[in-house]
């Protein structure tokens, strides 16, 4: 590793924080905002969904420019998208204006990236290390994503921390905090701005020139991935936050506080993961540690009291997110250096495809057939592709583990 490859990674980790804190913050704040604009459920939903439409469109668009346009601008443009957005959204109250805004500015509505960014940094990583630590640099990468999510939360209470203490009228306490976020994503284009234009020796391949021996790979991976993630959606924090206060009759900030503890075990675990799959290896450690952490998921609602449906969420916390700095270590190792843009473009599409489309499903589900079943139909389907996974994969071996 040279030590241009080093201030590479240094750039990317800071980068991503600061887009994580930004993330996080807005995640909370774009909705009260447009309440405060006085826009009905319906339109404050149609500005959450117009976000969403917007960063799908700008990873499809990112796949396919990839190859042509250098990481550094793709960077740059993608970071500035939103400070954009942001500007619109301030300079405004009009519903049409807004919503244009929010697709402009691809708002991470759900307090995760789930960009065209992270597919670009993905690639990048490798690049920058050596195969024996790629999994480890992906580990830290993770653990600065998690950690600035968590933070950025935290300073979405910023507006009423100047509302307090500056006696700021909470529409402009709200502008406030939203020209934070504008500061941090153009400080995460300065950061992109110092890399060097193409990270790695290997211009990206365009997805249909895909390698033979990688079209397999990629496209059993996808579809797995797809699997994993609508089962995922059936149990995301909105889902599992309703499902305590429906059962237990939790409030809300009892599940917050438990949510982030939960957030926090989530981030240690994947320095655990790095660690264990440097003995196991990288398939090994996505479904042994995957498995129990679905298993949980019936303890959880067979759970008669609070205390104990808690601590066994906490417990499926610490193992749920170990496969994440090791899938996408696995990814880019099993294809060729110029396909890790195009196959970590793909895996991440269908996983926002997945996690799309589950919620109405589980919210019909919980209506009409049960409380926990989406829970269970959940690990069900989480169990069922981790065994797909290692019946599939466990011969298909990244070059440290050959």
């Amino acid at each position: 590793m040279t030590p241009s490859a080093a201030r590479v990674r240094r750039i990317l980790y800071t980068a991503a924080f600061l887009r994580a804190l930004a993330i996080g913050m807005m995640a909370v704040l774009i909705g009260l905002y447009c309440a405060r604009l006085g826009f009905t459920a319906t339109q404050i939903g149609m500005v959450l969904s117009a976000a969403l439409w917007g960063a799908a469109l700008a990873t499809l668009l990112t796949m396919i420019a990839g190859s042509r346009l250098p990481e550094r601008a793709l960077l740059v443009t993608l970071s500035g998208l939103p400070v954009l957005g942001c500007a619109l959204l301030l300079a405004t109250d009009a519903f049409p204006v807004i919503a244009a805004a929010a697709f402009v500015g691809m708002f991470n509505v759900n307090g995760r990236d789930r960009g065209a960014i992270p597919i670009l940094e993905q690639a990048m990583f490798p690049a920058t290390t050596t195969d024996s630590d790629r999994t480890r640099v992906f580990a830290w990468y993770n653990v600065l994503l998690d950690v600035g999510y968590a933070a950025g939360g935290l300073l979405a209470g910023l507006p009423t921390l100047l509302e307090m203490a500056a006696g700021m009228a909470p529409l402009a306490a709200m502008k406030a905090a939203l020209v934070l976020f504008c500061a941090l994503y153009l400080a995460s284009a300065a950061l992109y701005a110092r890399l060097p234009a193409r990270v790695g020796d290997a211009a990206p391949s365009r997805l249909r020139d895909l390698s033979p021996e990688s079209r397999p790979i990629i496209a059993k991976i996808s579809a797995l991935f797809f699997v994993d993630a609508f089962a995922g959606g059936f149990i995301g924090s909105a889902i599992f936050a309703y499902w305590f206060s429906e059962r237990f009759g939790a409030t809300a900030a009892t599940v917050a506080v438990l949510f982030s503890a939960g957030r926090l075990l989530s981030a240690a675990s994947h320095i655990a993961a790095a660690w264990l799959a440097k003995r196991i290896g990288l398939i090994n450690t996505m479904v042994y540690t995957h498995i129990p952490s679905s298993a949980l998921l019936f303890t959880i609602v067979a759970s008669d009291e609070f205390a104990w449906a808690a601590f066994f969420f906490l417990l499926r916390e610490a193992l749920n997110e170990m496969d994440v700095p090791t899938r996408q270590s696995y990814v880019m190792a099993v294809v060729k250096p110029a396909e890790r843009l195009a196959a970590a473009g793909v895996t991440n599409l269908v996983r926002s495809g997945g996690w799309a489309l589950a919620p109405m499903f589980a919210g019909a589900l919980m209506q009409t057939a049960g409380l926990g079943v989406p829970l269970v139909l959940a690990g069900v389907a989480k169990i069922g592709y981790d065994l797909a996974l290692w019946r599939e994969f466990r011969r298909v071996k990244p070059p440290e583990e050959r």
